[in-house]
Formats: structure tokens, C-alpha cells, sequence
């Protein structure tokens, strides 16, 4: 065991049940872990304010002054300790609502003391909270540290002396006794070429900062190391499943291929379509398993592509599967699939869990058998009772909608690994797709099919709504159809139910029976009436659909020309944009009009704007990471793939470069680690490879 291998209650200070709190609050186990825990920003201790320069709207303030009168306050169950501070400019109160005992016998009144904290307001005067104190001795600086480090922490720890100042002294403790004991995880040659401190000065420099130079130095540092750690992580499982990961080899193009692309294939293949089967194909008859991601925009054509490469698997004698996130998404590839193969032999079957036990019995024999060529399903085929006699082809759609794991079993069901194609309509952008997809080659189909015409997209508000009506019907007049969607943001929201619920109302009023059919959908309707509304919509029998976002995706109605998007600010723009791709899927001129209110934020409004001004969906993709952040897109703060500490990937982006490209080059020379100089990289990989590799699935 290393010392920084060391368990945090080995640690003097800390103990099993401190211990125990830092990893339930802040998932600190080791010595590193809590290097690990950085400051998320820092008080300079040379700016010391006076009580009469601070109010309520300053930031966090450091003071000088003596502390008296100090006493406890008991109000009902809870007792308070209250402390007078001065300064000779003025007096405030300092307050603590816990560990009020060890506080107040640790308290020297009328000694001078250094206060930081941030101001509030109580009762009409300033007030300090639960302050970090420093005892001045002899009238000299308390602290040989200019910048205070200010440490994430909990109310529970805080409770057990564990505040940003009780971290910060951990953290000191462990560095001071790691001098010397703490290595290096990036090879010299990086470090020399970047010119970088070594990590244990990066380290001191980032808790301890002397200077503002220090500071910036040792954030670059680890952020660099945090990038490139993540890129070795990718890479490395991409370079070992090119090089060492066996998959089967597809070596021909065969009968049903040519007799579907000569016969069947419903328009002329675009030149990005053509482009992405050569690059799948290569990798098929590689000898080497693939992992690919598919992007491209709503309507570009990439169940097409996944359909005449699921035909190489099924002419080379294996069997392929679509895995889709709904049930209705699965109906969906089901049927635009059972359509494009009609007249060919080919066995096509549909699982979901829907389907009644015997049903599904029936398709699992005959799936074991190899009488099935491909299975579409939901989740129902990760299933242990779902036997393949042969799987070479896996697709699956929507990936981000599926946890790795699930993932992973669906990859398993073979003995050889199949090859994988992982679908997405929600484009990537390009410093996210190198950041979290750095495992995977990518393909992107760029061009919409032939007849298309791009959507136009309107802002309107209120005030308008008349005129919207009078457009609504004259597109009904020629045969068309509409969408109106609402923001049930929460399936549980009571307000935003009654949102659609007034606004199915309203519609209902301005387009009355007999004239006008209308269906509604929402998320907490039974799943029966939702595809019986959605079907009744599909054929026709519907003129308006009033749906909340359920319909975002899996919904494909050519007819559909107009989406009306109520309380647009409501939405983020990937959503916006997948919205606005369930219309302009045939030939006719579809529109999309965005309806908000009056007063919009900036953020909002720049939102917006961006719909209005454009139809490219990486374009929108790259807008909506700079404005939402990493976190909340693709889903990731919830999945929780993208945990970075430091590094920022919108504002980062220099370094996501820099970080893979050198990655990169390392692999192309040493796609093993041998070298005594990436040594330290192959003990980094040795430490944290995981008991399954999940990064060959996607």
C-alpha cells in the first residue's frame, strides 16, 4: 500500500467515524482522495475589510477585531451562541447554530481575532454565521497563508468539526507528512513539454497557494491531468479493442443486402450515408470488434444505415438486434423496418414488455433457434431468458437513455463480442463527444435526404395567438397536421398538467367537432390510451395533437407539418430541437413556432434566438453546452459519466485538445505501455481497470 493509499482514518484527527462521515458526504477514503477534495475558491488575506466597508451584498469578507459578550441564547429546543465582534468601525454579531459548546469554550474573549465569513441580515443588523476564526498572537499574521483555501463541505460535517477550515488542516497534515511519498502519474516527457510542476507542487500550490501565479499554475496542472487521465482511460479501451479485442469478420456483402439496396431502398442514399457504411463496413470485416457511434440530426436517415448493415451481419450468417429506450420508439423501428424488408426473407420480430407471456416465450424459441434475423425490443432483450444462436450486430438507439450496465448485458449475449453501432439524434458536440466518447470511433451523417426543405422556425407571443389559429386552419385546409406540445417538466406537477389540461380546453374551443379531431397525450396516461391516441394521430383520424414531450421522440407523422411549442422557454434547446424535428419529414413546408410570454431572461431569450436562426442541429448542440453547461446535457449529471473536479470542457477546450492529442501520440508509440517511460500510465491503468470493462460497450 501506498501513502496515498492510505485510509483516511488512519489520519490523525480523523478516526472510524469521521472517516466514516467523509466518505458517506464527500466520498474521501484515502490520503488521495482528500488532495483529491480542492478548494472551490479562496480568501486573500490581505484584503482585510472593515465592519463599516461590508454590507449584506459583500462577498465572503475577512475582519480583524475583538471578539466579546460572548453567551448562549436558548430559543425553544435549539440554542444559539451569539459573540460580539469590533473592530473599532463599527460591531457586528457572529452567531453559531451547532457545535455551539466546543465553540464557546474555545473562545478567548476580548483577544483579536481574524474573521472570515460571509454577511447576512437577521432582525435588521449584519451578522456573521458560523465565521472561520483565527487567534492572532503577539499582534503577527496568524497564518504563514495568504490565500485561505475555502473547501466544499455538509452541514454534518461541519458538525463534527470538519468545516473548510478543519479540511484545510487535514489536508495540510497529509502533505506535510507525504513529502517526498507522493508520485507521478504523468510521464516526464509531458511534464517537460508543457512545462507543468510535478504533481506533488501542483498539489501544495493548489490547497497553498503563496501568489496568484501559484494558484493558476497548479489549476492548469490538474486539470490537465484530470483530462488526460480520462482520455487515457478511453483510448486505451478503444486502442485494446483494436488491437487485442477479436470480433467477427463480415467478409461479404451477400444477397439480401444487394437485393434490398437494388430493390427496395425507399430514396438514393445521400453522400454522408454512403460515407458512414464504408467506415461501418470497414470496421466489419476488420477482424476487430466495433464499438461506433452513429451521429446525425432528426430525419437524417440513420435507421437506414443501421438496417443495411444489420443485412451484412444477417448475410454472413449471424443474427442483429435494435435495442430502443420506449416501447413506442421500438413499435416505431418495428414498423419503418417491417415495411423497408417487405418481400424479402428476412425474419424480422418485435419484443417488448408488453407482450404477453406466451407471445414472448414463442419469440425466445424461435430467437434461440436462429429463426429470427433481427430482434427489435426495449429493454426486455437484456433479459436473461433472451438466448441469440448467433449475435453479430447490436444497434442501439438513443444510448444515453440506457445505463452502461444494461448496456453491457446485451453486449454479452455472445460468445464473440459483437460489433456495436450506438445511435443518437441528439448531436454531440464536438468537445463533449471527444471528452466523454473518446472510447468510440464516430461517424456523423451530415446532410438531410433529398426533398427535404428546412423547417422554418417563428417566435411568437400572446398577443398573436389569433393570428397562429388563422394559420393552424388554413394548413388543416390543405390536409395537414399539428402538434401543440406543453412543459410537464415532472410527471407529478399538478400545475403543469393543468397547463395542457386548459390548454386541450382552449384548442378544443377554437377548433371545434365536427370540423376538427383532436388527441391528447401525456406521460401519466395509461400506456394503452397513449399509443391509441398516438396511432389515431399516425393514420390520420386526428387533425391536432396536444401532447406534453412524450412525443419528443418516436413519433414519425410526414403529414405533420406545424409544431406549436407552448412555454418554449420552459425547455432547454437539444430539447427544443428534437421537438422541432418530429415535423419537416415529408415534402411539404413544416413550421415550428415557439410561443412564450412577454418578459424572457437573456438566457431565455438568447435560447430562442438561436432556434429561430438556425437549423443545424450541431451548431444548437455547441450553443446549448455553453449555456446549460456539461452537466445537464445527454443527461450526464444524472448518469454521472462527466464528475470532473476542476476541469470545465465548455472553457476548457485548449486543454481537451491538448490533453487527448497527447494521449493519442503516446498510443500510437506505446499502444501497450511498455516503455519505462509510460510506466507510470500502465500502473495508473493497472489501478483502475475495472473488473468489467465497461468502455468496449459505449
Amino acid at each position: 500500500m501506498t501513502f496515498l493509499e492510505t485510509p483516511i482514518e488512519y489520519l490523525k484527527g480523523v478516526g472510524p467515524a469521521r472517516a466514516q462521515l467523509l466518505q458517506r458526504e464527500l466520498e474521501v477514503f484515502t490520503y488521495e482522495d482528500m488532495l483529491m477534495h480542492f478548494p472551490f475558491r479562496y480568501v486573500d488575506r490581505s484584503q482585510i475589510s472593515t465592519i463599516s466597508q461590508i454590507s449584506v451584498e459583500s462577498p465572503y469578507v475577512v475582519l480583524k477585531g475583538i471578539i466579546n459578550n460572548v453567551h448562549s441564547v436558548n430559543s425553544g429546543r435549539t440554542a444559539r451562541l451569539s459573540a460580539l465582534f469590533s473592530d473599532g468601525t463599527g460591531t457586528l454579531e457572529l452567531v453559531w447554530f451547532q457545535g455551539v459548546k466546543w465553540v464557546m469554550d474555545s473562545l478567548k474573549p476580548n483577544a483579536e481575532y481574524v474573521v472570515m465569513g460571509r454577511p447576512s441580515l437577521y432582525n435588521g443588523h449584519i451578522n456573521i454565521a458560523h465565521p472561520d476564526l483565527e487567534l492572532v498572537q503577539y499582534g503577527d499574521q496568524p497564518s504563514s497563508h495568504l490565500y485561505i483555501p475555502v473547501y466544499p463541505s455538509t452541514e454534518k460535517l461541519k458538525a463534527k468539526g470538519l468545516s473548510s477550515k478543519g479540511i484545510s488542516k487535514l489536508t495540510e497534515s497529509i502533505l506535510r507528512q507525504g513529502e517526498g511519498k507522493i508520485p507521478e502519474v504523468l510521464p516526464l516527457n509531458v511534464i517537460q513539454h508543457y512545462h507543468l510542476p510535478s504533481r506533488e507542487e501542483a498539489l501544495r500550490m493548489i490547497h497553498f497557494p503563496t501568489n496568484s501565479r501559484e494558484m493558476s499554475i497548479a489549476t492548469q496542472r490538474m486539470k490537465f491531468e484530470e483530462l488526460f487521465m480520462l482520455q487515457l482511460d478511453y483510448q486505451y479501451a478503444k486502442y485494446q479493442r483494436r488491437n487485442v479485442s477479436q470480433g467477427r469478420v463480415f467478409g461479404i456483402v451477400g444477397e439480401k443486402f444487394n437485393r434490398f439496396y437494388s430493390e427496395k431502398l425507399p430514396f438514393e442514399l445521400t453522400g454522408a450515408q454512403k460515407r458512414v457504411i464504408k467506415e461501418i463496413r470497414a470496421d466489419m470485416k476488420s477482424g476487430h470488434q466495433m464499438n461506433r457511434l452513429l451521429q446525425g440530426d432528426v430525419g437524417s436517415g440513420k435507421t437506414l444505415v443501421a438496417l443495411l448493415c444489420m443485412l451484412i451481419a444477417i448475410d454472413n450468417g449471424c443474427q442483429a438486434c435494435l435495442m430502443a429506450p420506449t416501447e413506442i420508439l421500438a413499435n416505431q423501428h418495428y414498423a419503418t423496418i417491417s415495411r423497408f424488408l417487405e418481400g424479402l426473407d428476412v425474419n424480422v420480430e418485435l419484443l417488448t414488455g408488453s407482450l404477453k407471456p406466451s407471445q414472448k416465450k414463442k419469440i425466445r424459441t424461435r430467437l434461440a433457434a436462429g429463426e429470427i434475423d433481427i430482434l427489435i425490443g426495449t429493454h426486455a432483450l437484456i433479459e436473461d431468458s433472451v438466448q441469440f444462436q448467433r449475435l453479430g450486430f447490436i444497434v442501439i438507439d438513443e444510448q444515453h437513455r440506457f445505463g452502461v450496465e444494461q448496456r453491457a448485458k446485451l453486449w454479452t449475449k455472445d460468445v464473440c463480442p459483437p460489433h456495436v453501432l450506438v445511435m443518437t439524434a441528439t448531436p454531440i458536440p464536438r468537445t463533449l463527444a471527444m471528452t466523454l466518447y473518446g472510447d468510440l470511433d464516430c461517424s456523423i451523417i451530415d446532410e438531410l435526404p433529398p426533398g427535404r426543405k428546412p423547417i422554418k422556425t417563428l417566435h411568437a407571443t400572446d398577443a398573436k395567438r389569433l393570428k397562429l389559429f388563422g394559420f393552424m386552419r388554413e394548413q388543416m385546409a390543405q390536409g395537414r397536421q399539428i402538434y401543440i406540445v406543453y412543459p410537464l417538466i415532472e410527471e407529478s406537477e399538478k400545475s403543469d398538467l393543468k397547463d395542457l389540461m386548459d390548454g386541450y380546453e382552449s384548442i378544443a374551443r377554437a377548433f371545434p367537432l365536427p370540423d376538427y379531431q383532436i388527441s391528447i397525450v401525456h406521460g401519466r396516461m395509461p400506456s394503452e390510451s397513449k399509443d391509441y391516441e398516438m396511432q389515431r394521430f399516425k393514420d390520420g383520424i386526428t387533425n391536432i395533437m396536444v401532447s406534453t414531450t412524450v412525443i419528443e421522440v418516436g413519433v414519425d407523422v410526414p403529414n405533420a407539418t406545424v409544431m406549436v411549442i407552448e412555454n418554449a422557454e420552459r425547455f432547454g434547446l437539444s430539447q427544443l430541437h428534437q421537438l422541432r424535428g418530429r415535423v419537416g419529414r415529408g415534402g411539404e413546408q413544416s413550421y415550428c413556432i415557439l410561443m412564450t410570454s412577454d418578459k424572457l431572461s437573456s438566457s431565455a431569450k438568447e435560447r430562442i434566438m438561436t432556434m429561430v436562426n438556425s437549423t443545424d442541429g450541431f451548431r444548437i448542440a455547441e450553443a446549448d453546452l455553453k449555456l446549460r453547461g456539461p452537466g445537464d446535457v445527454q443527461g450526464l449529471q444524472q448518469s454521472g459519466i462527466l464528475q470532473l473536479k476542476l476541469a470545465d470542457i465548455v472553457n476548457d477546450e485548449p486543454i481537451v485538445r491538448a490533453a487527448r492529442d497527447t494521449v493519442q501520440g503516446i498510443l500510437d508509440q506505446d499502444p501497450n505501455l511498455q516503455k519505462t517511460e509510460n510506466a507510470c500510465l500502465a500502473l495508473y491503468i493497472k489501478r483502475k481497470a475495472p473488473k468489467q470493462n465497461w468502455g468496449k460497450i459505449s
